[in-house]
């Protein structure tokens, strides 16, 4: 028997049905495979459903002075395309800085490194993943040459940073602000749509996120000429889309090169199923949410584990739970372990990247004992199933085994 037999609930699974088929394969009897209309129709579906914010919505973020110009979004072939297409734009290079998170995937942080810039790490909240504001002050206001260019939160596990903190210190120290928005779609505030409060966002599509197109991502932004300077870099820096040179009346080779750009373009077959998966992305939000009512009721009272953090927003893309040490006699590797064995597909979010041998040789600063909270979170989560398509029954099996495991491990007091 394999070890994909022996599994009782997968960790994740995608919600595929038979529209996302035929859409695909709508594209590829159609003969245009790459970036196209599908691609052009995405990138307009998605800014309609970021759009739909209403006036009080417009007035909260004009009372803070942001941007209520409506959002354009870009596809990209992946966040972290879409982040280097965002820093670049916001002029992050050899001599600049970002301030994030060690919390995070190992992408966020490289971003900036594959520009040649420095990054520089903020603790997280005690008792959250977020990004700490306090300490993004503190790095800011230590910045003497004004090197610091961007802060890049990020909202782990669907659960939002503090936005409207972080906008005003990005403000008032006059750096721009580019939301990691991975795990936050469709995440809704009173300042709109994560990934579209601070001047960039940038959605991920893995097959793993809160919809899919296999691989992918988004990038939105309130700023035309970011807009503008991300659409040329995504392709080349040319000047014309493949699209515009291989159906317009123009010749196909008439174009200008006029930056040193990439090749981050989402191709029509995956960009066709993103289109469905948008449609289905607000059903899929209150399934998750479904189960997670289950896991809340279940353990809101265990002394062995605390529930996640929740706040406005939270698209619950990940279900993080926290162990409380002092009540298990057994450690978080452990009780992770026992669960792979009881058949519960289980993972961690996240190793902080101060774990990592490149960040560690990288700077004397980037240790554990410097982000106490991060390094507490990490030594104490798990990352439990929670998927659309899971049924009570398979939360139930989580459930059941969770508490077996606290029981059997638990210490007497």
């Amino acid at each position: 028997m394999s070890d994909a037999d022996s599994i009782k609930v997968p960790f994740s699974r995608p919600s595929i049905g038979e529209e996302e088929e035929r859409a695909v394969l709508e594209v590829m009897r159609s003969g245009w495979l790459t970036t196209g209309k599908h691609a052009l129709n995405f990138e307009k579906e998605f800014s309609d459903f970021m759009n739909r914010a209403n006036d009080a919505t417009r007035q909260k973020r004009s009372e803070i002075g942001l941007e209520t110009e409506p959002v354009i979004s870009l596809a990209v072939n992946s966040n972290t395309s879409g982040m280097i297409l965002a820093m670049e734009a916001a002029g992050i290079k050899e001599g600049t800085c970002v301030i994030t998170t060690p919390y995070t995937f190992v992408s966020t942080a490289a971003c900036a490194k594959h520009l040649g810039a420095d990054v520089l790490f903020a603790d997280t909240e005690k008792d959250s993943y977020s990004i700490d504001c306090d300490k993004i002050e503190e790095l800011l206001k230590k910045d003497s040459d004004k090197k610091i260019k961007a802060i890049v939160p990020v909202h782990v596990a669907g659960n939002l940073c503090n936005m409207k903190r972080i906008v005003q210190l990005a403000h008032k120290y006059g750096v721009f602000v580019i939301e990691d928005a991975a795990h936050s779609f469709p995440s809704l505030t009173e300042l709109g749509y994560a990934g579209t409060i601070g001047d960039t966002g940038v959605f991920s599509f893995y097959v793993t996120k809160t919809m899919t197109t296999a691989e992918g991502g988004m990038v939105t932004t309130r700023n035309k000429k970011l807009a503008e300077k991300m659409t040329v870099m995504r392709m080349h820096g040319m000047d014309r889309t493949t699209w515009d040179r291989y159906t317009s009346p123009r010749a196909s080779w008439e174009y200008d090169i006029i930056a040193p750009g990439y090749k981050f373009n989402l191709p029509d077959m995956l960009a066709a199923m993103g289109r469905i998966q948008l449609k289905k992305a607000e059903d899929f939000f209150e399934k998750r949410k479904k189960i997670v009512e289950r896991y809340n009721n279940a353990f809101c009272n265990s002394n062995f584990l605390e529930c996640p953090p929740d706040g406005e927003g939270n698209s619950w893309h990940l279900y993080l739970v926290r162990l409380k040490k002092e009540a298990l006699t057994i450690g978080r590797d452990d009780f992770a372990k026992a669960l792979q064995k009881m058949g519960i597909g289980i993972s961690v979010h996240f190793i902080p990247l101060f774990h990592f041998t490149y960040w560690k040789n990288l700077d004397e600063n980037f240790r554990a004992e410097n982000y106490p909270n991060a390094e507490d979170n990490y030594a104490r989560t798990i990352s439990l199933p929670l998927w659309p398509d899971m049924t009570i029954e398979m939360a139930d099996t989580v459930i059941s085994c969770v508490m077996s495991l606290g029981e059997k491990y638990g210490r007497s007091i």
